[in-house]
């Protein structure tokens, strides 16, 4: 297998940020913003689900597929309240190197 594009999630993003305006006859993206942010929750909860079904019967090849879908849903979500993969990024750079327990009892 060849080395993934980091750069693909942010071109997702900006294809995803693209789609807001767009005819939801004319796209699947666009069709899940014309529903409502609340309705791109529930997608991103069901791809959710499907991906842990997956992984517990570990399929290696549709795992990877419906974490795919998770990410896909996940940016969709994000996008209809707003949030920019960059804010999310950036929360992740400022908790980077610091340990996840740690991080979580500063949380409070």
């Amino acid at each position: 297998m060849t080395t993934p594009d980091p750069t693909v999630l942010q071109r997702l993003a900006a294809t995803i940020e693209a789609r807001k305006g767009a005819d939801p006859d004319s796209s699947w993206t666009a069709k899940l913003f014309a529903k409502g942010p609340e309705k791109c929750a529930e997608k991103f909860g069901e791809e959710a689900v499907e991906a842990i079904i997956e992984a517990v019967k570990g399929d290696r090849e549709k795992l990877a597929a419906e974490a795919a879908d998770v990410l896909y849903h996940l940016l969709v979500m994000l996008a209809a309240r707003d949030v920019s993969l960059a804010e999310v990024l950036a929360v992740l750079e400022v908790r980077e190197g610091t340990s996840g327990i740690a991080e979580k009892a500063a949380r409070g």
